[in-house]
C-alpha cells in the first residue's frame, strides 16, 4: 500500500479550513474562542522494510518508494567516536571527514566533480555510535552515484595533502570555539559529568592537542579495525526493485572482506550526590549559558516512550514548561529546552538556555522549579495533550525518501523491530500519567544536579550564590578545576 505524507501543519490548516468551510455553507455558527479539538491519531502504516544480508554480513534494509525518480542511499558502519583509541579524541570524526577527499582511483576534486556532474549528494559523517556515507540521487544516475559510492566507502585513500588541509580548518574551527560560550558550555557540561577518561567527556571533533598528533596513519588504522561489511548496514529507500538493486550492491559490495571489531567496555561515569554549580568565566559576556541535568539512559531503555511524554512535557516542544516559564511568562531567554540524548550507553539528560547575564540567577530558580515540579503528577488534560504533539507530529518525518532513510538509521543501530514506527503512535497512547511520574522521578534528581554556567564571573556569582543550589566550584573552558 503506497502511502503518501502530507506536513503536519499543512494537513492542520488544511483541516481548518475545509471544517470552516463546511460550517459556513451549512450556516453554523464557528465559535473561535478556543482551538478547534483535537480528534484520535490516525493509525501510521508505513511501507514495508524489506531486509537481505549479503554473504560478507553487510546487511541492506529496502524500502520502496516510487513516487518521485529518487533513491537515497545510508550506509551505516557501526563504530563512531566512542571508540576513539585514548588519546586520539576526534579521529572517527576525521576519518568520516576524509573519505570523500580521495580514493585509489579519484583525486579529492575528481570525486566533487563527478558529484557535480551527476547532481547528486555524496556526504559522510560521524556520532558516537557510528559512521554514516549518505548518498541521495536521481534514479537515472543510479549506477554512477552508487559506484562512487562504493568507491568512497570501500578505497579511500586518505591523500596527505587533503588531510594537512582538512586538519588546519578543523584547528581553526576548535580556536573559534573557544570564544562561543555555548560551545564552552557544552564541552565543560559533557566533561564535568562523564570526566576525562569517558569517551563522552571528550569532543567529537577532538582538541587542539589530539588534532595536533593526529597523522593519517591514525585513520587509516581506524578504517582497517571498524569499516567491515559484517560491522555495516546499508539502507536504500526510493525508486527501487529490490531485487535489482540487491544485485547491484551484491556486485559492488561483495568483495568487500568480513573483519572482526574490537569490543569496548566503557568504564561507568562518576555519580554526583550532591548538586554542584560549576562556573566557567567569560568576562564580558552579555548572555550566560545554563546546563543542567545528569546522567541519562541508553536508547535501549524499556521507559523510551514514557521520557518521550515526559521531556515534552518538561522541555522538548514550544510549548513545554520550560520555554513557557523562562521565554513567555520571564522574558529570560529566546528558548529553553531539554533533552535526553540516547546512546548505545547512558548519555546526557540536558535542561539548557542562553540567558541574559542580569537574570542568571532568577532563571536558574525557574529551571530547579520546573525540575522539582515534573516529579510531581502531570495534568490528564496536559498528558493527552503532549500525547497527541507526538503523535500527529510523525508523519512529518516520513514526508521525503532522505527522511525515510534517516528514521531507519537507529532501527538498524539500536536494533529496533522493524514495525517501529507502525507500532509508534500506540506506544505513546500507552503512557500513563504514572509512567511519567515514574521516569521523572526515576532519572531526574534535583538533590543531585550538575549545573554549568559560563558567563561573566563578576556579575553573576554573588546571585548564583545566593540562590544556594549547591557550592560553586570554578572551572576552565575545557571543565577542568582551576587550581590557582
Amino acid at each position: 500500500m503506497k502511502v503518501r505524507f502530507v506536513s503536519v501543519m499543512t494537513a492542520a490548516v488544511l483541516g481548518i479550513v475545509i471544517l470552516q468551510s463546511t460550517a459556513i455553507a451549512q450556516g453554523v455558527s464557528i465559535d473561535r474562542s478556543h482551538a478547534p479539538a483535537l480528534g484520535p491519531p490516525p493509525k501510521v502504516s508505513l511501507p514495508p522494510i524489506i531486509t537481505r544480508e549479503l554473504p560478507n554480513g553487510l546487511k541492506l534494509m529496502i524500502v520502496e518508494q516510487h513516487e518521485l525518480p529518487l533513491v537515497d542511499f545510508v550506509l551505516l558502519v557501526g563504530s563512531g567516536g566512542t571508540v576513539n583509541p585514548s588519546g586520539k579524541a576526534g579521529v572517527a570524526n576525521l576519518t568520516a571527514s576524509m573519505l570523500t577527499e580521495g580514493t585509489t582511483g579519484r583525486s579529492s576534486l575528481e570525486i566533487s566533480d563527478q558529484v557535480a556532474y551527476l547532481g547528486i549528494g555524496l556526504n559522510a559523517n560521524s556520532n558516537w555510535d557510528a559512521t554514516t556515507i549518505t548518498l541521495h540521487t536521481p534514479r537515472f544516475q543510479l549506477d554512477s552515484s552508487l559506484a562512487l559510492l562504493a568507491d568512497v566507502a570501500l578505497r579511500p585513500s586518505f591523500p596527505t595533502n587533503e588531510f594537512e588541509r582538512i586538519r588546519k580548518n578543523r584547528l581553526t574551527d576548535l580556536i573559534q570555539l573557544k570564544d562561543r560560550p555555548t560551545s564552552i558550555a557544552n564541552q565543560a557540561y559533557a566533561a564535568i559529568l562523564y570526566g576525562p577518561s569517558h569517551p563522552y567527556g571528550q569532543s567529537l571533533i577532538g582538541n587542539e592537542s589530539s588534532i595536533q598528533s593526529l597523522s593519517t596513519g591514525d585513520l587509516v588504522t581506524f578504517y582497517r579495525t571498524h569499516f567491515f561489511p559484517n560491522n555495516s548496514t546499508l539502507i536504500i529507500v526510493g525508486d527501487v526493485n529490490p531485487a535489482q538493486i540487491e544485485q547491484k550492491i551484491a556486485g559492488l559490495f561483495g568483495s568487500w572482506q568480513r573483519g572482526t571489531t574490537p569490543t569496548y567496555q566503557l568504564t561507568e561515569p562518576p555519580k554526583a550526590t550532591t548538586t554542584t554549580v560549576f562556573l566557567v568565566d567569560k568576562p564580558g559576556a552579555a548572555q550566560s549559558s545554563l546546563r543542567i541535568g545528569g546522567i541519562g539512559v541508553p536508547r535501549s531503555t524499556k521507559d523510551y516512550f514514557a521520557l518521550s511524554v515526559m521531556n515534552t512535557i518538561l522541555g522538548g516542544s514550544f510549548t513545554s514548561r520550560l520555554n513557557q516559564n523562562l521565554r513567555e511568562t520571564h522574558g529570560y531567554t529566546y528558548g529553553a529546552r531539554s533533552n535526553f540524548d540516547m546512546r548505545r550507553s547512558a548519555g546526557p539528560f540536558t535542561a539548557s538556555a542562553e540567558i541574559v547575564s542580569a537574570k542568571t540567577d532568577s532563571a536558574l530558580v525557574q529551571f530547579l522549579k520546573e525540575l522539582n515540579a515534573i516529579r510531581d503528577t502531570v495534568p490528564a488534560a496536559e498528558l493527552l495533550k503532549t500525547k497527541r504533539y507526538l503523535q500527529l507530529g510523525q508523519p512529518a518525518d516520513f514526508e521525503t525518501s532522505q527522511q525515510i532513510a534517516a528514521a531507519l538509521v537507529p532501527v538498524a543501530l539500536y536494533n529496533l523491530p522493524l514495525d517501529y514506527y507502525n507500532n509508534y503512535v500506540q506506544n505513546i497512547e500507552t503512557v500513563t500519567q504514572g509512567d511519567v511520574q515514574r521516569v521523572a522521578r526515576g532519572y531526574i534528581d534535583p538533590g543531585s544536579l550538575t549545573i554549568v554556567v559560563v558567563g561573566d564571573r563578576q556579575s553573576i556569582e554573588a546571585g548564583l550564590k545566593a540562590v544556594n543550589a549547591g557550592p560553586i566550584s570554578l572551572r576552565d573552558f575545557s571543565g577542568q578545576p582551576i587550581t590557582h
